[in-house]
């Protein structure tokens, strides 16, 4: 049966809609636009570099226990 629709379907050949402009010009775009975003994700890479790090300091009032803070705290 779904053979029988999708021979049905090539065999009427009906004409596609008409686009705007041409295909190329479609995939110009996407990627001149995915490009900006790209390039506007690299400028936030060194967002982690402005300020010096800051050492963490222990909370013993945290809410779940920090195994990893090698005898630090208490």
């Amino acid at each position: 049966m779904l053979l029988q629709q999708i021979a049905a379907s090539v065999a009427e050949h009906e004409e596609r809609a008409p686009l705007w402009a041409e295909p190329w010009v479609f995939g110009l775009s996407i990627f001149a636009i995915l490009l900006v975003l790209m390039f506007i994700t690299l400028s936030y890479t060194n967002m982690g570099n402005r300020h010096s790090p800051v050492d963490e300091h222990s909370d013993p009032h945290r809410q779940h226990p920090n195994k990893h803070d090698h005898g630090q705290g208490h």
